[in-house]
């Protein structure tokens, strides 16, 4: 059976995407059955993330598709949510596909709070899976051979689409596994083991020798350049590398086999014979380089018996000429695989769970247009309200239409008594008194939120600094003061918001303040009122005149002046258009949104029209009142002056003022109550967001620090030290003592100080001992027969072995008449501390040791012992 290499599979630690992506939905969109239907899809979401990447994967077509259908939804959900590390933060971890582990730490994880980085290893093990389940088919049959090939073609494309974006995606080094060199070596590997495929469908087919041949080489060049890609890097496991190069060189021996069969076809027999000569040589060293990874016996058997017919017939009928490898034409190539183009959806049962949610890009340019339509909503109806307050403040100066009204002098106008009517109506000084206390309340409110919020921040990053000192180079994430540059931003803005606010409050409290008395006086009963307002002589000689006619119908018509206007605010305000679908054309057209060429031109078709309403009822309000102040001159010529009509003019034109500043006043409060409680729901989501972030920092820390640990307990508790050179020094080597075999020694005697001093070398061995033969006797002499001819047979002295024997122990002088047991005649030294048997070495000059006597006959000078005791040495 052929040999094909599978990946294995990555595994990645469990995420909770349900908590952070509906806390990003219920903030986002409002409460309703769109923001539910969301919540149902982020539920799906997870639950396909734990079916395809939470558990076990058979090698099945199912198993795959359910990889391929996450990670479509990955690609689809990209686009939709904020995923970042100061945004929508969710940290994946995953483990290396290739790491075992080791004693003190487990394997090599990379954890990062990036989406790109999911969707790369969701693909990695969907390429695994795909290797895994190509493998697994039987190559016996067409359809399995034909699955083999799509699914190693598929594991091809989507290793080169990881070796492709993988940097981009990550924005740091990713683990080995999916370093661009590995997948990049891995998509040449699929992509040779379908070129193999192929060319096993070729020879089962029966195809010509000449395509076979071809398929076969161009596969040869696949397994080649993965070989190269890896030889020189440690990145794959080692069984990778003998596979890789018997399967180059079984590739090109199917190649010159099926070549010289195109050889013989056309009487070439020297050269079939050569390019026979050529694959024998290949599948003899795959028998013996790589025979435990790949068996070639069967080819073996054919290649030789193919050549051996091949010489014979050559030998007796052909005799063609042998020519050289170098000789020979390269045989063509023929690719017939191609890499799986990644085109998401991969999957056949893809549906997008978000159809209806926007991407994050037209969400950010609809924000943006959203803003630039309030703006413009914003100026026409400022203008608009800043003419209707200079309007105010004009006819309050003349006095109109109260000095029309107050011709008798004795009773309260009736634009006064209306004007006091409304005062009270909105509540008088008690409602303004009770949003004035509630604005700090509402500040002091905002301001620990945001001040929580920024807390947190500067905690973390204290901590983060702190950790960042302590690890120095091994603290590899992105520093928190880089990370919450736009978090500190818009912080700042918010302190910057809330100093103009309490700005703004001041102002308004010191115009109350001013007006505060007038306002009073128009929240009293009318009777109090005109009671308040000094008396004037009558003026009716002026109630009947023309220029009292003509300023009655100038202010009819500016007040109809100021209808139109609250008209036309209201339809600016009405106005509403949806970008959406703008937005989406264009970045499905372009791939990216001009929110602001959009925008503009968007805008200007919307409020052009009533932009110039505008200006024409601003223009038509300035005609007015310039009319109205030349009339109210010829009216103040005609009326009686005097002291009192003065006083009680004055009074009435600070009421008049009094209910324009209460209406305004009111107003402003209003506005900044709202404001105030708008801004406490926008700075909870800021802290909230905040928070997410803080607490996805603190996940990140503290799985960095456990690495931290695992790294630092796998380092040696102590530097390497250098070993000494008389234990590094070869025996037998120049310049230094012989090394004594590490034995077992008698206790050595006292050592006088100059033996001290010269320890470094060994003493002489001691002389030879005298021995005193006794009175030979027949029994005797045949005995020192046969001991001198059992000395002369004793075997040379012969080197010490070369392994290491531990330091030279000297050889210290026993006692006298007494000699060292040789170590090969000691029966108590094996096993006890390995120490390995040793020949004796005779000294140069030396005579060896006398022989054994004969059983019978005990060692001479010593007493004999009984017979019973002759068998002393354990018989074998």
């Amino acid at each position: 059976m052929a040999t094909f290499i599978s990946v294995p599979l990555k595994k990645s630690s469990e995420v909770d995407l349900v908590k952070p992506l509906s806390k990003f939905v219920t903030s986002t969109y409002p409460a309703g059955d769109e923001q539910a239907e969301y919540i149902r899809a982020v539920e799906e979401l997870d639950k396909l993330r734990r079916n395809a990447v939470g558990r076990p994967l058979d090698k099945h077509e199912s198993s795959l598709e359910s990889l391929l259908r996450y990670y479509d939804q990955l690609c689809a959900v990209e686009p939709k949510f904020p995923f970042s590390e100061n945004q929508l933060c969710l940290t994946f971890t995953w483990k290396d596909a290739f790491d075992k582990g080791s004693l003190f730490g487990g394997s090599v994880k990379l954890a990062l709070a990036s989406l790109g980085y999911e969707k790369t290893c969701v693909l990695f093990n969907a390429a695994a899976l795909a290797s895994q389940i190509a493998s697994e088919q039987n190559l016996d049959s067409d359809e399995g051979l034909k699955n083999a090939a799509k699914y190693y073609q598929l594991a091809s494309g989507a290793f080169g689409h990881i070796k492709d974006t993988v940097l981009s995606a990550l924005n740091r080094e990713p683990t080995m596994d999916i370093s661009p060199e590995t997948v990049g070596t891995l998509s040449l590997i699929m992509l040779a083991q379908a070129q193999e495929v192929f060319f096993l469908k070729a020879t089962t087919d029966r195809m010509k020798d000449a395509i076979i041949a071809k398929l076969s080489n161009q596969a040869a060049d696949f397994y080649g350049d993965a070989f190269k890609q890896c030889q020189y890097k440690d990145n794959l496991p080692k069984e990778v590398l003998p596979v890789l190069a018997a399967k180059h060189c079984i590739m090109q021996a199917n190649a010159e086999l099926h070549q010289s069969v195109l050889a013989k076809h056309k009487k070439l027999f020297g050269e079939e014979i050569a390019r026979l000569q050529r694959a024998a040589e290949l599948v003899k060293t795959v028998a013996s380089r790589y025979d435990e990874y790949v068996s070639v016996r069967e080819l073996t058997e054919k290649i030789n018996r193919s050549l051996a017919a091949a010489k014979k017939d050559n030998d007796f009928i052909y005799h063609d000429r042998v020519p050289e490898l170098k000789d020979l034409e390269p045989i063509g190539k023929a690719t017939l695989v191609k890499a799986t183009a990644i085109t998401p959806p991969l999957s056949q049962k893809f549906s997008d769970f978000f159809v209806k949610m926007v991407p994050t890009a037209v969400q950010q340019s609809m924000s943006v247009y959203s803003q630039r339509k309030s703006d413009t909503v914003n100026r026409l109806v400022g203008t608009m309200r800043e003419a209707t307050n200079l309007c105010n403040g004009v006819l309050a100066s003349l006095n109109l239409p109260a000095a029309l009204e107050d011709l008798s002098g004795d009773s309260v106008p009736q634009s006064i008594a209306e004007k006091a009517r409304s005062v009270v109506q909105q509540g008088g000084l008690q409602s303004i008194e009770q949003l004035i206390k509630d604005l700090p309340e509402l500040l002091t409110r905002n301001r620990e939120i945001l001040d929580e919020a920024l807390k947190m921040l500067n905690d973390e990053e204290t901590t983060d600094n702190e950790l960042r000192a302590k690890f120095n180079q091994r603290w590899n994430r992105t520093p928190s003061g880089d990370l919450y540059k736009p978090l500190r931003a818009e912080g700042a803005s918010f302190c910057n918001i809330l100093d103009k606010a309490v700005q703004a409050d001041q102002v308004v409290k010191d115009r109350y303040n001013a007006h505060c008395d007038m306002i009073a006086l128009l929240c009293k009963p009318e009777s109090e009122l005109n009671a308040a307002l000094p008396s004037a002589n009558p003026a009716k000689t002026l109630q009947g005149s023309e220029v009292v006619g003509v300023l009655r119908s100038q202010l009819a018509r500016l007040d109809q002046v100021k209808q139109e206007r609250e008209a036309l605010e209201k339809d600016i305000k009405d106005v509403t258009f949806d970008m959406t679908t703008t937005f989406l054309t264009a970045l499905a057209k372009d791939g990216a949104i001009n929110e602001e060429q959009l925008s503009a031109g968007q805008l200007d078709q919307l409020y052009s029209e009533h932009n110039q309403k505008v200006q024409a009822n601003l223009r038509q309000q300035e005609e007015l009142l310039a009319q109205i102040q030349t009339s109210h001159q010829e009216f103040s010529s005609l009326k009686q002056s005097n002291a009192e009509a003065n006083l009680r003019e004055e009074v009435l034109k600070k009421l008049a003022s009094a209910h324009d500043s209460y209406v305004e006043i009111s107003s402003n409060l209003r506005e900044g109550t709202k404001f105030y409680n708008d801004l406490t729901e926008i700075l909870l989501k800021f802290q909230n967001k905040c928070c997410d972030i803080v607490f996805a920092r603190k996940t990140e820390r503290d799985e960095l620090l456990k690495e931290l640990q695992q790294s630092i307990a796998r380092e040696p508790s102590a530097p390497n030290f250098n070993v000494p050179a008389y234990q590094s020094q070869p025996p037998g080597a120049p310049g230094g003592p012989t090394p004594a075999p590490r034995t077992i020694f008698n206790p050595a005697p006292p050592q006088t100080p100059q033996q001290t001093q010269a320890k470094s070398q060994p003493p002489a061995r001691p002389p030879p001992p005298v021995l005193t033969p006794p009175v030979l006797t027949p029994q005797t002499a045949s005995a020192g027969t046969t001991q001198a001819g059992t000395s002369a047979n004793n075997p040379p002295p012969v080197a010490p072995p070369s392994a290491a024997q531990g330091p030279p122990y000297p050889n210290y002088q026993g006692y006298p008449q007494y000699f060292q047991m040789p170590m090969g005649y000691n029966p108590y030294g094996y096993g006890q501390y390995n120490v390995p048997f040793m020949p004796y070495q005779a000294t140069p000059g030396q005579p060896g040791y006398p022989a054994a006597p004969p059983a019978t006959q005990g060692y001479p000078g010593y007493p004999q012992q009984p017979s019973q005791q002759q068998n002393y040495y354990p018989q074998q």
